[in-house]
């Protein structure tokens, strides 16, 4: 019987590939990447999470070679363009010192897609050493999506993504989640979200919400509704959800409302019918095709 005991990911120069071994082994061994108690997944503990656990393969395949279409680095004759921070090579397992670590700085590009993480499923923590690192996790419906970041944010990891099985309003679901190294240049970020340990929506959105941050707010927390699109800022108070509506109709001219979210009791942002094309045309370039329907097209 062929199980899979080792699963390994070289995203090294835009080259993917799985190796598998065989084993009559029942066990699946593999290193936590936090203390947080989640049990991680073993793929024979169940023949419905052992599908699920395929269904990874499948989102994974399906973004890193959708984002290799769209970022090409095979050596090639020509000198192609890229955006700057989009084809950063992985650098999982390899150690670096804190002064190494000091001097590294996020792209424009890198900066958009953790700011857009941030705003949305993404999180922060701060560690004894008064640096802070980058967190994300989504569930298995979202598979491709998640791919689709740790490809562009690998660069910055020290180890590979784990699988997760947490309990949610009493129902147990899947979810893969990934760590950053720590580093100063998260630090700076966590001092603007973070002022007092509470995610905030910060004083200077207006700048840091690029059309790289704004497509994966949406992507993270957005939703198509009533022809128009909805962001779900429970989570934040009343005054943070303004401050972010502020900054989407300024910069963008986009024509926002204010909701009362049914469930719970905080507020969403809600982008008028008559924007929608404006959303699109901003941040479609940056959607992974999966999350299209939160544009309201079919995918």
């Amino acid at each position: 019987m062929l199980i899979i005991k080792v699963f390994k990911m070289n995203f090294k120069m835009g080259l993917y590939k799985f190796s598998t071994t065989s084993s009559s082994s029942e066990s699946v061994s593999s290193t936590p990447m936090s203390k947080s108690g989640d049990k991680e997944i073993k793929p024979n503990s169940s023949e419905k999470e052992y599908y699920s656990f395929l269904k990874w393969f499948v989102g994974f395949t399906d973004a890193v070679y959708s984002n290799r279409r769209k970022y090409s680095t095979t050596k090639t004759s020509v000198n192609n363009l890229v955006v700057w921070g989009t084809n950063l090579q992985s650098t999982v397992g390899e150690r670096f010192s804190r002064k190494q670590l000091a001097t590294v700085r996020l792209t424009p590009y890198t900066k958009g897609v953790i700011v857009g993480l941030i705003l949305s499923d993404g999180w922060l923590i701060i560690s004894n050493s008064k640096n802070a690192r980058l967190g994300f996790s989504q569930s298995g419906s979202h598979s491709e999506y998640f791919w689709f970041v740790f490809s562009l944010l690998s660069h910055y990891c020290s180890s590979y993504p784990t699988l997760r099985n947490r309990s949610r309003l009493g129902k147990q679901t899947i979810a893969l989640q990934f760590l950053t190294r720590l580093m100063p240049c998260l630090t700076e970020l966590h001092t603007l979200f973070y002022p007092n340990k509470v995610k905030v929506i910060p004083s200077n959105i207006y700048d840091l919400l690029t059309p790289v941050a704004l497509a994966h707010l949406i992507m993270g927390d957005g939703g198509f509704k009533s022809k128009g699109i909805y962001i779900c800022t429970d989570s934040y108070s009343i005054q943070d959800v303004v401050r972010l509506m502020n900054a989407l109709i300024l910069r963008y001219d986009l024509k926002c409302t204010l909701h009362k979210a049914s469930n719970s009791c905080g507020y969403r942002i809600y982008i008028s019918r008559n924007s929608v094309w404006k959303v699109k045309e901003i941040v479609k370039p940056y959607l992974v095709p999966s999350m299209y329907y939160k544009l309201g097209e079919e995918v």
